[in-house]
């Protein structure tokens, strides 16, 4: 007679699988959880990459929107600065207008490939290459890979 009380089971003894313990797992099971760690692993790998790559795209983007707006607001401003400045020029030397237009002119270009090379600069401080998904991959390669022996 088998007595369940409080305890569960208590008066059933082996169920004879041959002295195995009952939570010891297999090696088919086993097995299948590494494939299944390793698949969910390859999922988050793919995740972080996503997430990364939608995050740089949405920088840049933001990046863009912010130079063409501001590049066209500039230009009006800076178009009406330089005509300004050529009469300028001219009422505080009476050179001729074509010699202002050209010193106005020059300066603006010299300021233009300044500001040029400043923005590609700081274009070039940061990857599009996802650096930690990559990281984290490569760790996740040697882990595996190393493991094996």
């Amino acid at each position: 007679m088998v007595d369940i009380g409080r305890g569960g089971m208590a008066g059933v003894a082996d169920s004879g699988y041959g002295g195995r313990a009952a939570s010891e797992p297999s090696v088919s099971s086993l097995i299948g959880g590494i494939v299944t760690d390793v698949q969910e692993l390859s999922r988050q790998q793919l995740a972080l990459f996503k997430a990364e790559i939608t995050q740089d795209l949405r920088k840049t983007r933001e990046v863009a929107v912010s130079w063409s707006i501001g590049l066209a607001v500039a230009t009006v401003g800076a178009l009406m600065l330089c005509w300004m400045l050529v009469y300028l020029v001219n009422w505080a030397t009476e050179w001729p207008l074509w010699v202002c237009f050209g010193i106005v002119g020059g300066a603006a270009f010299a300021v233009g490939v300044a500001l040029f090379f400043a923005g590609k600069a700081k274009l070039q401080s940061f990857s599009l290459i996802p650096e930690q998904s990559i990281h984290a991959l490569k760790e996740n390669v040697q882990c595996l890979t190393t493991n094996r022996t």
